[in-house]
């Protein structure tokens, strides 16, 4: 049944206009505020004990798959007070400074600080475990004298990660490690506060590496770890693999976060939509929750019988891609390797297919076997593409293969919570180590790190652990305080 239009009413339409003016007003006006602690010193529940070594040879590759890169790794990007009428000038050719006097940055408008203030201050209010951590730490500065640059999505949520190591007395240059995912507003609000940022949504292959180098290379500044000549010189923590950071950022910031992309982009219904994703890592799985909860019909592919076993005890069929590409009716990459979609199967797909990643930057999808005179593309909205086939077949493709959720919509600010105050802390620990504690290769993060990480975490739910009595520690062969799994152990 169709609506009818809808009849203006006599004297309503200045009331609805005045209501509108009013109700936006109250948006825009929103301020957000933290409530201020006591300074602690950073404390443990027991002596931080020498971290296991756990060293990953340089150049290799990790054995984690279907890792998101959102190491802090991502974030909301859909929400942006972008004015277009800058969208025709290269922020690398405009001079902005900032209330300051400082011009040591370039982003879209110096002029959005003031919305990207409310965001980030939005964002501190779902990151209460790492201002908590800011507030006990600023007293002793443990950052003094850092000098950080770093390389990630360029969000209120990593705004709060990045002015935390301001506030722990870091000098911090960052730019943007993916071409969709920058607020433009949080970075003019980073720039506003003084941090040397270098980012703007939309950025070409070329700016992209411009604003790397801008970061790195400047006269009379160097970061304190970097590396030469594929020679790591420094010790390193790789925390993309703690389990606070698959467990969490991977697993639930994606099962809420697929949903959100897809949505914004394409408004699909899931129910009795079919739908194959590629790998049943922790992105997989959380994809896949997410789905099914909706009543899609959704197939796995995979490489890894473990992972594949998952998945049929979780109730999901597995199958090759060329087994189902040509009846499915969207494809998600979530493997973190490369070429997972060809354009063999590209050019199988069934009209209007819908193909996205969630998996490791750019590579799953070959987006460049598209790129040639006999298909057209059509630029249907920000980040969704029409590929058009000479017959007239078009496939659907979101962010350019990039990845979806910090592309084109918004992620869980809590999760991230979670991934930024691990961060933090892998910094801390590395820079203040005594000399020998580490040497020149890569660490995973210990147990000890990773629970207390978790801890701070759980008075947002009101949670109460239970604790251990003497007699069940010597029983279990525990310390009291933990680490209470054993570092093999996969949670």
């Amino acid at each position: 049944m169709s609506m009818p239009d809808a009849m203006p009413l006599p004297g309503v339409g200045e009331e609805l206009k005045q209501a509108k003016e009013i109700e936006d007003a109250e948006k825009y006006s929103f301020m957000a505020t933290v409530t201020k602690a006591p300074k602690k010193q950073i404390q443990f529940a027991d002596d931080m004990q020498e971290f296991t070594k756990f060293p990953t040879k340089t150049g290799r590759r990790s054995l984690s798959r279907s890792i998101s890169q959102s190491s802090t790794d991502s974030y909301s990007s859909a929400a942006s007070y972008t004015d277009s009428s800058d969208d025709e000038v290269s922020p690398r050719e405009k001079q902005q400074t900032n209330s300051k006097g400082s011009s040591n940055f370039c982003v879209k408008n110096i002029k959005q600080a003031e919305f990207g203030r409310r965001e980030i201050e939005i964002a501190e209010q779902d990151m209460s475990a790492l201002i908590s951590l800011r507030k006990r730490a600023q007293g002793e500065k443990p950052l003094a004298g850092a000098k950080i640059v770093g390389c990630t999505h360029i969000t209120a949520q990593t705004a709060v990660l990045i002015e935390t190591l301001c506030a722990l007395g870091a000098q911090c240059r960052w730019s943007a490690c993916n071409i969709y995912s920058t607020q433009n507003e949080v970075a003019a609000a980073l720039a506003e506060a003084g941090v040397a940022v270098f980012a703007w949504k939309g950025e070409s292959e070329d700016d992209f590496w411009w604003c790397i180098d801008r970061c790195v290379n400047m006269d009379g500044w160097q970061a304190n770890m970097l590396s030469k000549a594929g020679k790591l010189c420094v010790p390193a923590m790789n925390v993309n693999d703690s389990v606070t950071k698959q467990k969490f950022d991977n697993l639930y910031c994606c099962r809420e976060s697929i949903l959100d992309g897809l949505k914004r982009t394409t408004d699909v219904m899931f129910g009795g939509k079919q739908v194959v994703v590629c790998g049943y890592g922790e992105v997989g799985k959380g994809c896949c929750a997410a789905l099914k909860a909706l009543g899609a019909i959704v197939y796995i592919t995979e490489i890894d019988p473990i992972c594949a076993l998952q998945a049929c005890m979780d109730g999901f069929r597995v199958v090759k891609l060329n087994e189902v590409i040509r009846q499915v009716d969207v494809v998600i990459t979530c493997t973190g390797n490369k070429n997972v979609v060809t354009r063999e199967h590209l050019d199988r797909m069934k009209n209007s297919c819908i193909v996205c990643n969630m998996g490791h930057s750019n590579t799953e999808i070959d987006v460049t076997s598209l790129r040639t005179p006999e298909l057209t593309w059509e630029r249907v909205r920000s980040q969704v593409d029409h590929v058009i086939w000479p017959d007239g077949k078009r496939v659907v493709l979101l962010a350019e293969g990039r990845l979806l959720n910090l592309s084109c919509s918004t992620v869980p600010t809590f999760v991230l919570s979670i991934t930024a105050t691990t961060q933090a802390l892998a910094l801390i620990e590395l820079y203040n180590a005594p000399e020998g504690r580490y040497k020149q290769d890569v660490y995973l993060l210990p147990k000890k790190m990773d629970e207390y990480v978790a801890s701070l975490h759980l008075p947002s739910f009101d949670a109460h652990l239970t604790e251990l009595t003497d007699d069940q520690a010597k029983y279990l062969g525990l310390n009291k305080n933990g680490p209470f799994k054993p570092n093999y152990y996969r949670y």
